[in-house]
C-alpha cells in the first residue's frame, strides 16, 4: 500500500479505482487490481 500526500493521481491509474473514507483517513481501493491500493497521510 503506497502512503502519499495526494491522492488525485493515484485515482487516474485505473478506471476502477474508488475513493473510500474510513476512520478520518482517505483511501483508494481497487477490487480488481489490489496492488492500486493507497493511503492518504
Amino acid at each position: 500500500m503506497k502512503v502519499t500526500s495526494s491522492l488525485k493521481t493515484l485515482k487516474n491509474r485505473h478506471k476502477d479505482c474508488k475513493i473510500v473514507r474510513r476512520k478520518g483517513k482517505v483511501y483508494v481501493i481497487n477490487k480488481k487490481y489490489p496492488r492500486y491500493k493507497a493511503r492518504q497521510g
